[in-house]
């Protein structure tokens, strides 16, 4: 028989009302129509068995065979001796063999019929076969709401009365933390996040960052970024709509606020700054909103993040180094943040470390540092930061990785590449020679199998250093000596490359085709300006063109097409120089 504290356990895992009614149903027939059953009535009644309240249903890894032998070494069992005749007959009579227990008399499930129906209509009820799916629409969304905020009145009501004795508020706090992750099942239907909004309820998520439990506020941040997850497959303005209403909700001061209070050397603090991260990096995601959370406040606490002592780089570590590039890309304003607070600075001295070391190969470290590569490629673009770059001493320090780094010449040559950009780089194209940047920078121009974005990235420099170094400058003339050095070899690798990017460009169906047209437009930019300027270089890059019956017209024409295709942006720089080059060709 079934036990009234084992009934209960059925009802309280089970979900469906009526299957706790009909469990209260069969309690009561079972317990009205049974009595206590003695134990000569036990071998009258062999198939049914015992309703003595003492007798329990079975675990099924209960070992029957176990018990089976014990009851044979109980000297109280009276077993007729092997060797009998088979005809003889001694004990009780047997039932009839339909009737019997398939597991013995002794070790069956320990159920009756009654107990048995119960059982089979909760299994039933619990399978969902009694049990209806229940419609996600906006009406659910209502009632998932109201349930959300009475769970939210209720632990508030409870925590402000019994403030000095949690055990009266624990049970709500359990109740509002089931109800907080049951809001999960909103990433998959975002066609509800704007009646979520609506209702008030992502106020009402964002309102628990500020909760006294951390556990709650964990719980709070989770599921935020499990809903402004770029996973979930929500249209635009479905995620403008949520999004708007959890920033008016002051969403960005209770994250900081929390992030101030987490203590990442516990395991549940540590994920709740990652889920943390994780909401910034998705509204970084967006120009607009990346301007709008990218405050100071928010600034600071990742430059401090990267900033962190640590003996291995963590994987919030990197997150924050991650979320800092994402902003930074995403808008001007904030790169024009980052400045003023020596992002530049505080970047290149974490870089630092990576001059004469290469990071493990596919670690978190090596993502952390590509990832502060980035950052300092988005600061070093605009005039202010080319500024701190140069104070900073990120030329130099540039250079030092050119000649000495593996993992950090590339990416070293990508940010002079962008450091050099636009008329304001006038000052970082000086420096660069005044710091013996050349030499390193023809040697590994002249290397075998180059990498693609190694080339693109000296192309990039060339075209900057001819187009930023004044005429008859000391800068200048040095430059014009390394490319006409050694019998032009320099001139002679350049006309091969062009040859090979135009190729690429010709083939659409290349997927680095607009990468080759890039470097083909740089590469026609630079011979240009050799041919314009020294005469011994015009003739031999004439006399390469001419292997493929090309010549000074294929330049100007590229040139032509370069100026057509400029935006208005950069029709008074590039444009102006465009022209000249045309002029002088």
């Amino acid at each position: 028989m079934v036990t009234c504290k084992q009934f209960k356990l059925v009802k309280l895992s089970c979900r469906n009302t009526d299957a706790i009614n009909k469990c209260d149903q069969v309690i009561s027939a079972n317990y009205t129509t049974h009595t206590m059953t003695s134990i000569d009535d036990l071998f009258k009644k062999p198939f049914l068995p015992s309703t003595n309240g003492s007798t329990k249903r079975k675990f099924e890894d209960q070992d029957a065979e176990a018990a089976y032998k014990s009851a044979k070494l109980d000297p109280t069992v009276d077993d007729a001796p092997e060797d009998e005749d088979e005809d003889m007959e001694a004990g009780p009579e047997l039932p009839p063999e339909e009737d019997e227990d398939e597991e013995g008399r002794f070790f069956g499930s320990g159920t009756n019929q009654h107990t048995t129906a119960a059982l089979d209509f909760v299994d039933r009820a619990d399978d969902g076969a009694d049990i209806k799916a229940e419609k996600i629409d906006a009406a659910w969304v209502r009632r998932l709401g109201l349930s959300f905020e009475r769970k939210i009145n209720k632990n508030s009501e409870l925590r402000a009365k019994y403030e000095t004795d949690p055990s009266k508020f624990v049970a709500s706090e359990a109740d509002l933390d089931a109800e907080i992750k049951s809001l999960s099942i909103l990433s998959e239907h975002p066609e509800l996040y704007k009646e979520f909004a609506k209702i008030g309820c992502s106020a009402s998520l964002v309102s628990l960052l500020s909760h006294e439990n951390t556990d709650i506020a964990i719980d709070a941040i989770e599921i935020i970024s499990e809903l402004l997850d770029d996973d979930v497959e929500a249209e635009q303005d479905q995620w403008d709509a949520l999004v708007e209403a959890m920033l008016e909700a002051d969403l960005i001061d209770l994250l900081l606020a929390n992030l101030d209070r987490l203590d990442e050397s516990v395991e549940a603090d540590r994920s709740g700054v990652y889920h943390s991260l994780s909401v910034l990096e998705a509204l970084s995601s967006n120009p607009t909103t990346a301007a709008t959370i990218a405050q100071d406040p928010i600034l600071k606490y990742l430059l401090n993040r990267i900033s962190a002592t640590e003996k291995s780089v963590s994987q919030n570590k990197q997150y924050a180094a991650e979320v800092l590039q994402v902003l930074s890309q995403a808008s001007p304003a904030v790169r024009d943040r980052l400045i003023p607070l020596d992002a530049v600075d505080k970047i290149l001295q974490l870089l630092a470390a990576y001059r004469k070391r290469d990071p493990e190969r596919d670690s978190t470290e090596e993502e952390y540092a590509e990832d502060l590569f980035d950052t300092l490629t988005c600061l070093s673009q605009p005039s202010a930061g080319k500024s701190a770059f140069l104070l900073a001493e990120g030329v130099e320090l540039m250079l030092l990785m050119l000649k000495e780094a593996k993992f950090s010449k590339t990416r070293a040559l990508k940010v002079l590449d962008h450091a050099l950009s636009g008329p304001s780089g006038q000052p970082v194209a000086e420096k660069f020679v005044d710091a013996a940047g050349l030499k390193p920078l023809f040697s590994t121009f002249m290397k075998k199998n180059l990498e693609a974005a190694t080339i693109e990235h000296i192309l990039g420099i060339f075209s900057a250093l001819l187009r930023l170094l004044p005429g008859e400058s000391a800068h200048r003339i040095r430059l014009l000596a390394k490319f006409v050095e050694k019998e032009y070899e320099k001139l002679d690798k350049l006309v091969k490359l062009r040859h090979e990017y135009s190729t690429k460009a010709r083939n659409t169906e290349d997927i680095d085709a607009g990468a080759a047209t890039y470097c083909l437009n740089t590469l026609d930019v630079i011979l240009s300006w050799l041919v314009a300027e020294d005469a011994g270089a015009r003739a031999k890059i004439i006399k390469g063109l001419a292997d493929r019956d090309e010549g000074v017209d294929t330049l100007k024409k590229s040139l032509q097409e370069q100026m057509a295709g400029i935006d208005a942006e950069e029709e008074g720089n590039v444009g102006e120089m465009l022209t000249a080059l045309i002029e002088c060709l």
